[in-house]
């Protein structure tokens, strides 16, 4: 497990029940995961945004933020949410629709009882690792 760079972060990860705890943690390790198997993405940091863990590109600046969390309002889902300002979601609902639960334009959902879709989910938050470089050079979302 890649360690946590904030005691406050780890804390959150902390408090999510027990069935809930590793579908959140693995989804977490693909954030890293994806980060490392992606060209131009750099260093992520790892904090909080809204009292969410949240994950960006610092060196370079190459993505948008990743959200994650899960909620007792949504006690069977873990969420990820992207810029509403971004395409990522409707990129992420194209090419998977029948994958994961979409809400609007920024949030998208996965069963928490079950470990994450590894590829499909690991291709999305690679689309938005790199967002900001790919529109940069005009390449396609996928």
């Amino acid at each position: 497990m890649t360690p946590f760079q904030s005691a406050d972060v780890e804390a959150i990860f902390s408090g999510y029940p027990d069935d809930v705890k590793e579908s959140m943690l693995a989804l977490r390790e693909l954030v890293f995961l994806a980060a490392s198997d992606t060209d131009g993405v750099g260093k992520v940091e790892e904090t909080l945004k809204w009292g969410e863990p949240s994950y960006l590109t610092v060196r370079p600046k190459s993505g948008s933020t990743i959200r994650m969390n899960w909620h007792s309002s949504r006690p069977d889902q873990c969420s990820i949410f992207f810029h509403c300002q971004t395409d990522l979601i409707s990129t992420c609902r194209e090419l998977y629709p029948d994958l994961f639960e979409f809400e609007g334009n920024r949030r998208m959902s996965f069963a928490a009882a079950q470990p994450p879709p590894d590829d499909a989910l690991k291709h999305c938050l690679a689309l938005a690792l790199t967002y900001h470089s790919r529109k940069r050079s005009g390449k396609a979302s996928t």
